[in-house]
């Protein structure tokens, strides 16, 4: 059942994150087929898209281990928590046509003996119809099958496998040109975010849809790049992948260069090309504008959109830039400004704030409207002497 479901055609709906990193208070958003974060850094833009991170790390390593190699509960747990013990994190999803929703409640605590995370409560629900409730009577009877969760085990999940599957689908891109210039350094990683294993995700494409989309991504790239012309995929004799590219110049002859030749610019449109165009579920982006000059990243937000239209697939993104925000498309509930206080962050949706909608209505970008409030309340006096 899960092995045929196309996730491109799913949704997160909701996402409620408690004492989870930054955020001390209860804290739900509702969410589309986009989203933008932003707000000052440190501010907990990273640590929302982390949150489905760790639902899709529960469902594909487990909960001890998802916890871990974030640090542990001290380093997962809010700081500013105080009466709510443990974390918890709640998610709705489903077909973005509103055949079916379901529901997955999970929260988390710190054993106070053994000190690994433990189940405090567990929940499934198909269509508001609960699936799952724990603890159940079994675990009454044996407190050790609290320290892993149904979601990761597969002689207990039959019943909203696919669900598991499509937290296993989500994908976080955060690709440093470095690493794919020098991936041997990186190690040897599959779905790596950081893009060392980018040339062999794309070498290992179906063909006909690797050339297809690679065609694409040369034609978008044309324009945003001096001189290219097309890319070309081969292998060399120790059986490393590599892409080089052909630039037309003065000369008679086309120049090729390796990926170890690209500008960083380069490397991270063709990485997040890539990955838009890519079967999966729900894509978080960071910070897609890097290395990217403001007249490209004006221009995302509408290939984002249209891309989208065409397959379905959910994009969820941090970003300091009000570039990436200038589409007039962009609807004010997909933007979210974070602000960091004494207790926690707090969370708004742009279409909730009155001087933001006014300014939009007097023929503001989006991003004019909101950047000024996602600035540091100190920015102004911002300086350094040495």
């Amino acid at each position: 059942m899960a092995e045929r479901t196309d996730y491109r055609r799913w949704n997160i709906s909701r996402l409620v994150m408690t004492a989870w990193r930054n955020f001390s208070r209860e804290t739900s958003l509702a969410l589309r087929g986009r989203a933008f974060f932003v707000g000052p850094n440190a501010s907990g833009k990273s640590n929302i898209l982390d949150a489905l991170r760790f639902m899709r790390d529960v469902a594909a390593m487990g909960l001890d281990d998802a916890v871990s190699v974030r640090g542990g509960m001290r380093d997962v747990r809010s700081l500013h928590a105080r009466q709510f013990p443990g974390v918890r994190i709640a998610v709705d999803a489903g077909p973005r046509d509103g055949s079916s929703r379901w529901s997955y409640e999970l929260h988390f605590r710190n054993h106070p003996q053994s000190h690994r995370p433990v189940v405090e409560r567990e929940r499934v629900s198909l269509n508001d119809e609960p699936l799952l409730e724990r603890p159940d009577a079994r675990d009454a009877t044996d407190p050790e099958r609290l320290t892993q969760t149904h979601l990761e085990q597969v002689s207990e999940n039959q019943r909203f496998r696919p669900l598991s599957a499509f937290f296993g689908s989500i994908r976080y891109l955060h690709l440093v040109p470095q690493i794919v210039r020098e991936r041997r350094r990186s190690g040897d990683f599959r779905d790596d975010p950081y893009g060392s294993d980018l040339l062999e995700q794309i070498a290992d494409t179906n063909p006909r849809t690797r050339d297809a989309r690679l065609r694409k991504i040369q034609e978008a790239l044309r324009f945003a790049v001096p001189h290219f012309e097309r890319f070309e995929l081969d292998r060399d004799l120790r059986g490393d992948w590599h892409l080089s590219a052909t630039y037309n110049h003065w000369r008679a002859h086309s120049a090729r260069q390796s990926e170890s030749a690209f500008s960083d610019g380069t490397l991270r449109l063709l990485g997040l090309f890539w990955a838009l165009a890519e079967r999966g579920g729900p894509l978080l982006l960071e910070e897609p504008e890097l290395s990217l000059h403001d007249y490209l990243v004006s221009r995302l937000a509408g290939i984002m959109a249209r891309m989208h239209r065409k397959s379905g697939r959910q994009v969820l993104m941090t970003t300091h830039s009000a570039a990436l925000l200038e589409d007039k498309g962009i609807d004010l509930q997909e933007i979210f400004l974070l602000a960091p206080g004494d207790e926690g962050t707090t969370i708004s949706r742009a279409s909730d704030m009155e001087e933001v909608r006014r300014l939009v209505d007097q023929d503001f970008t989006p991003g004019e409207a909101i950047m000024p409030h996602a600035a540091p309340e100190s920015a102004d006096q911002f300086s350094f002497e040495f």
